[in-house]
């Protein structure tokens, strides 16, 4: 691997905290990502999919290897996302020109979504609380905070296909990971992430904000859109 992309080589000193090249540009280009997709860009996503290869080395390097197959689940997911976004399809949740919308979703949706979370916890959960039993080899010491972590990992997947979906409640779900992440990171000793998840946290807040207000402006211009319609279909009322 190139000395550029190791975790020891030093891009500048912060604090007294050695930042290395990865791990800046990784973090950078991530918050660059969350900014764009709360601004309703496309461009977020392959963005995004540069941010995570480079998370995914960084992760690799520090093993931590279940972070690193986070990473490659955005990786596809990101790819995923570019082709939803930017494809022309006509729906019910598609403008005039075939894009994807942003929608609140339907309950199934939802309901399938907080099913997910659920079952995914906990099954999750369960297998950390036994990963250092079952893989002695690769997991020296039992996992900490194995369903928080899973709660984490696993909202972050659902948040990530409601995201590619354009639907509101995915901001929902990154605001309770970023909550979790700034407490889990600091207690955690790595205070650098618990800060960018800090970053984090307020761009989820001003991307709920921004799809919200956009939702509202969609809704009411179709009212409009609607009452015209209704008064170019009702006949004229005729002189006499």
């Amino acid at each position: 691997m190139p000395d550029i992309l190791s975790v020891n080589t030093t891009f500048f000193t912060i604090v007294g905290y050695p930042m290395s090249y990865i791990e800046f540009f990784g973090t950078v280009l991530n918050l660059l990502c969350v900014w764009l997709v709360a601004k309703n860009k496309i461009w977020n996503w392959p963005i995004g999919i540069v941010a995570v290869v480079l998370f995914f080395l960084l992760f690799y390097e520090i093993r931590l290897y279940s972070d690193m197959v986070e990473q490659a689940y955005f990786f596809v997911t990101g790819f995923w996302g570019w082709y939803i976004w930017s494809r022309r399809k006509k729906n019910q949740d598609s403008d005039q020109e075939g894009r994807l919308q942003i929608t609140t979703g339907r309950s199934l949706e939802l309901g399938l979504a907080a099913g997910t979370i659920l079952v995914g916890t906990t099954a999750l959960g369960m297998l950390m609380t036994r990963i250092h039993l079952l893989l002695p080899t690769y997991f020296l010491a039992p996992a900490d905070y194995p369903y928080l972590d899973a709660l984490t990992t696993v909202m972050s997947f659902v948040a990530t296909v409601l995201m590619v979906r354009r639907k509101l409640a995915c901001w929902y779900l990154w605001i309770s990971v970023d909550f979790i992440g700034i407490w889990l990171y600091w207690v955690k000793g790595v205070k650098f992430i618990s800060v960018e998840y800090v970053i984090f946290l307020v761009l989820a807040s001003y991307g709920l904000y921004k799809w919200h207000l956009s939702l509202k402006e969609r809704e009411a211009y179709e009212k409009v859109s609607d009452r015209s319609s209704v008064r170019e279909v009702l006949p004229t009322p005729s002189r006499t």
